[in-house]
């Protein structure tokens, strides 16, 4: 008996060819509207749907595939006999191969479509049509891929159309409309965001990863169908070793600080390292950004991730050879900065822009048995809420040390303290368990680069519960503070700032990274 196969397509890419081999092979061919177009101009005999489901398309082709006459050529199974009988009984024939692939629902959104043009797109039959033939995999082939074409056909051409292929093609239908209706489900859903009483999370595999958090752990990087500019499914990677679970850590942690200077034309370098920076700098070229930064920690900076908003030149690039570094990460690299850095074949080279997360992106934290989820924060601050507390007002050179100091202490892990000089850290004291301990190595890793700590600002992400740690900022030198505010102990905090003649602004916004 003839072979039937429905194909039925919004993206029309390698249609023709994959129709003709099916033509080759003597299979019938059923299509719909602008398929059967496509196909009927290139040459092919088709047969419209409606001819098999003896009923025109009904509604502009809302309705069209929506009939017993193809769902029971797809559900029939062919090693039952009285679903045979029933199929032949209704006058209907089976169906052995669907080839459909959906609206561009996601494309449209993504183009902000309105939503009567949006609802448009919501494909019903071609979803149906593949679950039926899915969940019947066993007697029907189900392509939904267009990169599957090719080996389809030769798996038909060599009677290799077994129940491997057959079971993975079913898995991908599957997986596609699932993706799809989370895509839906998101639209619909967004004037509930950010937390609608259920939240599916569409993501694909994007790679295997070199190993986990430890070489003994496999691990691999999903991403989101439709990432955002700067995020990590964007990133080029254009020389160097495999990419590991830590590696896309470190990438995001130093992606994510350098795009707290979207805003600005100055050259910032990034170093970070365990996905905290050990050295942030700005400047006029990259080079003099480089070793402002390292200046900071060049012990930690060993094996670390540097980051730069702007393209790296050659002369960066020689100056970084003098560290053993994992990863380098700008937007462009310029082609003498790639011929020195090829003699590096270990070097991870990648290219990504600098890019401001958008507004209610959403940042999820895997704990056991769920995800807690937030909105992710914006490497964005407004200043209009900043408030000078003290007696005496920042310089305007401290205060251009204040604004600078205040976004690095929003990419360090909590508790963070950054001691910042001519708009570059000259200590970081990150992750303790104490503010005061935080603080104690801000100074500790300054004093270790005979760093001049006089004159210098500090940020601290969150409030000072108590003075002591203004009472040791100050004792180092420490000129002026920009924190949130917000302890019980505020008068006390001010008041040892007064009493050493320091400067404090209040931001009214803590920058905890927990």
């Amino acid at each position: 008996m003839t072979k039937r196969a429905l194909l039925s397509v919004s993206d029309k890419t390698g249609i023709i060819e994959f129709a003709g081999g099916l033509a080759g092979l003597g299979w019938e061919l059923v299509s719909t509207g602008g398929t059967a177009s496509v196909l009927r101009d290139a040459g092919l005999a088709v047969l419209d749907v409606s001819d098999v489901t003896k009923h025109p398309e009904m509604m502009e082709g809302r309705v069209k595939t929506l009939h017993p006459a193809v769902h029971a050529g797809l559900l029939a199974r062919r090693d039952r006999a009285d679903d045979i009988a029933a199929l032949r009984a209704a006058g209907y024939a089976p169906i052995d191969l669907v080839c459909v692939n959906l609206y561009p629902f996601r494309k449209a959104v993504a183009a902000q479509a309105p939503l009567a043009e949006a609802l448009e797109l919501i494909d019903v039959g071609g979803p149906t049509m593949l679950r039926a033939a899915a969940k019947n995999h066993a007697g029907v082939l189900v392509v939904v891929d267009v990169a599957d074409y090719a080996r389809v056909l030769e798996a038909l051409r060599t009677g290799t159309a077994g129940e491997s292929l057959r079971t993975e093609l079913a898995a991908k239908v599957f997986t596609h409309t699932a993706l799809y209706d989370a895509a839906i489900a998101a639209f619909l859903q967004r004037d509930s965001a950010p937390f609608p009483s259920a939240l599916v999370v569409p993501l694909r595999h994007a790679q295997a990863l070199r190993y986990g958090e430890n070489p003994d752990q496999l691990a691999a990087f999903y991403a989101e169908p439709d990432s955002p500019a700067g995020s990590l499914p964007r990133l080029r990677q254009l020389q160097g070793k495999e990419l590991s679970f830590n590696n896309l850590l470190d990438v995001d942690a130093a992606t994510t600080a350098l795009s707290a200077w979207h805003d600005t034309a100055a050259s910032v370098a990034v170093i970070v390292k365990h996905t905290t920076p050990c050295g942030v700098a700005m400047s006029r070229t990259p080079l003099d950004a480089w070793r402002r930064a390292l200046a900071c920690d060049p012990v930690s900076a060993f094996g670390g991730v540097v980051a730069y908003n702007v393209p790296v030149d050659a002369a960066t690039v020689a100056a970084m050879g003098e560290i053993f570094l994992e990863i380098v990460i700008a937007p462009a690299f310029e082609a003498a900065a790639l011929e020195l850095l090829a003699k590096k074949k270990n070097l991870r080279l990648i290219e990504l822009p600098v890019a401001l997360a958008g507004a209610g992106e959403l940042d999820y934290k895997r704990v056991r048995g769920g995800f807690l989820v937030q909105q992710r924060m914006r490497m964005h601050f407004e200043e209009q809420d900043w408030r000078v507390v003290t007696t005496r007002a920042p310089t305007a050179a401290e205060m251009q040390d204040l604004r600078f100091a205040w976004r690095v202490a929003a990419c360090v892990k909590s508790n963070a303290i950054v001691l910042a000089s001519g708009e570059r850290t000259i200590g970081i004291g990150a992750g303790q368990m104490s503010r005061v301990d935080a603080s104690r190595l801000a100074v500790l890793k300054a004093r270790d680069q005979n760093a001049e700590i006089r004159g210098a600002v500090l940020a601290s992400d969150a409030f000072f519960p108590f003075r002591d740690g203004i009472d040791a900022a100050a004792e180092h030198g420490v000129s002026a503070v920009i924190q949130p505010g917000g302890s019980v102990r505020d008068e006390e905090v001010l008041a040892a700032a007064n009493g050493h003649g320091m400067a404090m602004l209040f931001t009214g916004r803590r920058v905890f990274r927990h």
